[in-house]
């Protein structure tokens, strides 16, 4: 675990699982909304078992960088949370020299990637986007449902749980319920301040075209109306020119691809295009 200061005096606080040989690649991880970097603890730690560096921010407004109410961003919050993951690639970077690096988001943390690589795709080696989807296309969905996230778990009625949409391991389901530092949004000045970002998303053409993308995507998940979403966001990057993209579509998997009931073929799938694009 380190810390290091945001642009605005924020104290970032980051997971770090590590090898004790040098690493031969270091995966960075950006977690959703709602959640914390911790819950990645059983995949990161299958990365340094193969002989990877695993960096992980809490971003601001959650985990152990919270400050304040849950979900709460700040002043320009959205694009310093961006910014706060170009400044953990560099800070990665320095700790490992010469070593190539992955992006690897998650739901929130995708699309903060998505934004990220429109401006710093340069920076990194590769990008995973997990549980991901055209932004613009869920912003329409979740305003014509008035705002409701639990318009998610609709797919799953009657549902056990008001979480049901994340995964069909039900023991990951109650673990996620028992957190308590899980199950909230962003505060919504946070919420419009990432819907405001979406539009710049719907053109990639400044992502650098050999930039390895790796999309992987549950098609029960409710972000995405049955892949139409996912399906338009592999599009986008397809006709930006990506030379290197790769769309993993799961059979009835939900939202949280890591923690599904497959997640063992999940891990597996995702590790041998790390090893192929890091080496």
């Amino acid at each position: 675990m380190f810390t290091f200061p945001s642009t605005d005096g924020l104290d970032v606080h980051v997971h770090s699982w590590e090898p004790v040989a040098p690493p031969r690649g270091i995966v960075q991880l950006a977690h959703g909304m709602g959640e914390h970097a911790a819950r990645y603890a059983r995949f990161a730690e299958r990365l340094v078992s193969l002989g990877y560096a695993v960096h992980a921010a809490d971003h601001r407004g959650h985990g152990l960088t919270m400050k304040g109410e849950p979900g709460r961003l700040g002043d320009d919050g959205w694009n310093l949370l961006v910014d706060d993951m170009v400044r953990l690639t560099g800070l990665a970077r320095e700790r490992h020299p010469g070593v190539p690096l992955v992006l690897f988001g998650h739901s929130m943390g995708s699309f903060a990637a998505q934004q990220y690589v429109l401006s710093h795709g340069d920076l990194i080696d590769g990008l995973v986007l997990s549980g991901t989807t055209a932004l613009d296309g869920l912003v329409d969905a979740i305003r014509a449902a008035g705002g409701r996230l639990t318009s998610y778990n609709a797919p799953f009625e009657p549902a056990r749980t008001d979480f049901d949409w994340l995964s069909r391991d039900e023991s990951e389901v109650d673990a996620y319920l028992a957190d308590p530092l899980c199950g909230f949004s962003l505060d919504e000045p946070g919420m419009e301040a990432m819907y405001a970002a979406a539009a710049a998303m719907t053109d990639p053409a400044t992502v650098p075209p050999a930039l390895p993308v790796y999309v992987m995507v549950g098609d029960r998940d409710p972000l995405n109306a049955d892949l139409a979403l996912s399906d338009l966001l592999v599009r986008r990057y397809r006709t930006a020119g990506l030379t290197d993209l790769t769309y993993r579509v799961y059979p009835n998997a939900r939202h949280e691809l890591l923690n599904e009931t497959n997640r063992e073929e999940v891990q597996n799938d995702l590790i041998a295009w790390i090893t192929r694009v890091l080496g």
